[in-house]
């Protein structure tokens, strides 16, 4: 899913959106938002770009197999006397 550090990255991100008039976040609702971010994100079940790009990369793969198989296939039957 998401490692550490994206997370930390993000609940900064978030954080720069308070105005600077706020003061710093105490740490436990940053801690807050940290959590409840993770929750939700967890909640998604969302994937990383690194494991998308790899399942892509499988899936292509198998396609151009199912191409070069539905050929070989196609040759076969037309290749078959009646």
């Amino acid at each position: 899913m998401f490692s550490p550090k994206q997370l930390e990255e993000i609940v900064q991100n978030l954080s720069q959106l308070i105005p600077q008039g706020a003061g710093q976040i105490p740490e436990n609702i940053h801690a807050q938002i940290r959590a409840t971010l993770n929750s939700g994100l967890h909640k998604m079940d969302l994937v990383t770009r690194e494991e998308f790009d790899i399942q892509r990369g499988v899936l292509e793969k198998t396609r151009e197999k199912l191409e070069k198989l539905e050929k070989k296939l196609n040759q076969l039957e037309n290749s078959k006397p009646l």
